[in-house]
């Protein structure tokens, strides 16, 4: 998938420089897949649970429902995008160039140099 982005060039250092920043805000990731997953676990446990004790606890079982949202960093959907940024760390590589933004697969000479890539980000239009 690409997603191109086209800016004027009179905007394209200001544009530029708040892309890259809402990109870093918009991160949802985690350091690992297995602890995403461990997130998601946690998350999906505690709502059930929450849910599910109800009837033996009483309306007070719900309080547990709000620390899923902190296993899930936001919502179910934010942990979803999550998930997906962090299986495609480093395979993906946003590239801006006057204005116009790309998103392609990362080289192999860099991720086996260890060199950082572009931070993964949502485009636009999907905010």
């Amino acid at each position: 998938m690409t997603t191109v982005n086209t800016v004027k060039p009179a905007q394209g250092a200001k544009a530029q420089a708040a892309a890259q920043s809402a990109a870093r805000e918009m991160n949802f990731a985690s350091k690992s897949v297995p602890r995403h997953l461990a997130r998601g676990a946690i998350g999906v446990g505690l709502i059930v649970g929450s849910i599910a004790l109800v009837p033996v606890v009483g309306p007070a079982a719900l309080l547990a429902a709000p620390l899923a949202l902190v296993a899930f960093r936001g919502c179910p959907t934010c942990w979803m995008v999550g998930l997906a940024q962090t299986v495609s760390r480093g395979r993906l590589e946003r590239q801006c160039v006057d204005g116009v933004c790309t998103l392609t697969t990362a080289h192999p000479a860099a991720k086996a140099a260890n060199e950082p890539t572009a931070g993964i980000s949502v485009p636009a239009a999907s905010r």
